[in-house]
């Protein structure tokens, strides 16, 4: 997958900031089935916010890196325990990029 440009981040960071966070990265940090739960709701809605929670044994840039990794997906930004992701749907992409 092709790298994010700054302006692709801009303008997923703006549709990032009014979503809720629907994952969670807990003391048991990333793992293979948060990783598939993940996979399938990037297919789904394509830009997903998830927290790392304070117990986590991975800080927020450790499990982005990882969460990259293991979906495939581009990290938007880090904030905190915030993460943002990103990953085009390959049935129906509904984001169009600038």
């Amino acid at each position: 997958m092709n790298s994010l440009t700054n302006k692709q981040r801009r303008y997923l960071r703006s549709k990032a900031h009014h979503l809720q966070s629907i994952f969670q990265v807990g003391k048991q940090g990333v793992t293979d089935e948060l990783a598939k739960q993940l996979c399938l709701a990037l297919e789904a809605r394509e830009l997903i916010k998830m927290n790392v929670l304070n117990n986590a044994e991975v800080d927020a840039k450790e499990a982005a890196e990882l969460l990259e990794e293991k979906t495939g997906a581009e990290v938007v930004q880090t904030i905190g325990n915030v993460i943002v992701l990103y990953k085009m749907s390959e049935k129906n992409p509904t984001i169009q990029l600038p």
